[in-house]
């Protein structure tokens, strides 16, 4: 191991089953799970999570994702960045099994995620997609409680094993002051907080995030960010992180995937995928990368009309 780098309920989508939640350092090197992370020593080393192989997908017969290849194994942190209409919603909603591949496959520990039933896939998977509208009046309690649906029987109430696990995701996202509260009345950030609570009372080991900063200022991006890399540290909680925000991504994931076209173009640590050269290939833009002096991962100042590169 090269040591170079020491650094988504079926209530609001019963087509699906799939339970979406509301809106994806030390670095290592590719080994056999080319997306593998140099991992915290006390954490165990564990085998693939997901592979993706050749996925070919999209809507219609025009296909969105081409040819994807990846691995991803517990405890990785991976940003999944490109522009807007590259595939990268698309790969989240397949790699759930919303999406049925054209071509290639989707293994989850192993077993194709095209014969697993939602409530199998619920169990392994939470999803937070860009935008979910409260359509009720829940409180925070009630909805994060929704989260422990897949590991219900039909019909069956949840009981004092699922309360205690709720107050435990409220805890550890810093929201038990404020579950019975309503969620309409909660602020931006706090929803965002809340939602992930909901995710991690489903108890997945792994989570998909689809934008999970849009609409939110830079505080609260931060506060996600941060919320979700401790989550990472801290439970092993395995992240695919789908975000626009380069910088952020930068500092927070440990790995990238960089996308283009629907396909994925560049994989690696942050130092090796934001690049001058991946940011003008990719983007169409011209731009500085400098190691930030907080704490060294590359960030971006792209270059405009009034200053010039």
């Amino acid at each position: 191991m090269d040591d170079r780098y020491a650094r988504e309920t079926p209530a609001a989508f019963p087509e699906t089953g799939v339970f979406w939640s509301l809106h994806g350092t030390e670095r290592g090197t590719e080994s056999a799970c080319h997306l593998r992370l140099q991992r915290n020593p006390s954490q165990p080393m564990e085998k693939t999570l997901l592979k993706i192989q050749d996925l070919t997908c999209g809507y219609g017969a025009q296909p969105v994702l081409r040819e994807v290849t990846f691995d991803l194994c517990t405890g990785d942190f991976v940003g999944v960045i490109g522009p807007n209409g590259c595939g990268k919603s698309t790969l989240i909603r397949a790699l759930t099994g919303i999406l049925k591949p054209a071509a290639g496959q989707v293994r989850l520990k192993g077993r194709n995620i095209g014969v697993l039933s939602r409530r199998e896939i619920a169990r392994q998977v939470a999803v937070i997609p860009q935008d979910t509208a409260f359509l009720f009046e829940f409180s925070v309690l009630e909805m994060v409680l929704m989260g422990r649906t897949p590991h219900l029987r039909r019909l069956q109430r949840s009981g004092q094993r699922d309360l205690d696990l709720a107050e435990e995701a409220l805890r550890q996202t810093d929201m038990r002051h404020l579950k019975d509260r309503k969620v309409t009345e909660l602020s931006g950030g706090e929803r965002q907080r809340a939602v992930i609570a909901r995710a991690l009372a489903q108890q997945p080991p792994l989570l998909l995030l689809d934008e999970p900063d849009s609409h939110l200022d830079i505080g609260h991006q931060i506060e996600i960010f941060g919320l979700l890399q401790d989550l990472n540290r801290t439970r092993n909680l395995t992240l695919l992180c789908v975000s626009h925000n380069l910088n952020l991504a930068s500092t927070y994931c440990r790995r990238l995937m960089l996308m283009q076209a629907g396909r994925l173009v560049a994989t690696g640590p942050p130092e090796e995928i934001i690049t001058p050269e991946h940011i003008r290939a990719v983007y169409g833009v011209n731009a500085v990368v400098q190691p930030s002096p907080v704490n060294g991962a590359p960030q971006i100042t792209p270059c405009t009309e009034r200053t010039s590169c």
